[in-house]
């Protein structure tokens, strides 16, 4: 499987700054990351780790991924770029995940998690796309949905209206996403919101990293 194939590749990507004690070896550290974010459960990576000789905690596990601060690379040059939101559950309320992707290169270049669906919300996720990557020339790819053609439009930003083809790179990470959660599901289950975010931030940190 692809997830698996990416814990054998290279962890240049996990930044362990944080680390104020060499309690635990990193590459036993980057390795619980790993198996956190490819979709193990924390039990999982506990056994894992302690057949590794590493005995660690679910919290200390779950803390590294959180401390780590994972975020993806800015800076990209999108000659596409794939538009599109999902809903999220956290806990017992629902939010919406907004996701940018390039198609070209299956990477993820932007994710945020807003309480609902606007205009004026997808703005500021645009705002943000653009000052992390080049994204002024690009043709963006977008279903039917009005909120997102109008904050296109008036960002004077290129758009297409596409259902399928190059879109279906974005639902692939859609699903991917939804199947990382601690259910395996569309929901995070006992975690605030903050926390969830920085689980995705991490996700796309991972996801883009290479092999």
């Amino acid at each position: 499987m692809a997830e698996i194939a990416r814990l054998s590749g290279c962890t240049d990507w996990i930044d362990l700054d944080f680390v104020e004690r060499q309690r635990t070896p990193e590459r036993a550290m980057k390795l619980g990351i790993q198996l956190q974010l490819a979709g193990l459960s924390l039990s999982n990576t506990v056994s894992i780790l302690d057949k590794l000789g590493v005995e660690r905690s679910r919290k200390a596990i779950y803390d590294w991924g959180q401390k780590a601060n994972l975020q993806p690379i800015d800076g990209r040059s999108p000659n596409h770029v794939a538009l599109d939101e999902t809903a999220i559950r956290i806990n017992d309320q629902q939010f919406w995940l907004y996701a940018a992707a390039d198609p070209d290169t299956n990477d993820l270049l932007h994710l945020r998690l807003f309480a609902t669906t606007t205009t004026v919300l997808t703005e500021i996720f645009l705002r943000e796309l653009r000052q992390k990557h080049n994204v002024e020339s690009a043709v963006f790819l977008v279903d039917g949905a009005q909120h997102l053609q109008t904050a296109l439009a008036r960002a004077g930003l290129r758009f297409q209206t596409e259902r399928d083809g190059n879109r279906n790179a974005i639902k692939r990470i859609f699903r991917e996403l939804k199947r990382r959660t601690s259910s395996f599901s569309n929901c995070f289950s006992h975690v605030e919101l903050q926390t969830a975010e920085n689980w995705l931030q991490a996700f796309v940190a991972w996801f883009n990293a290479p092999n």
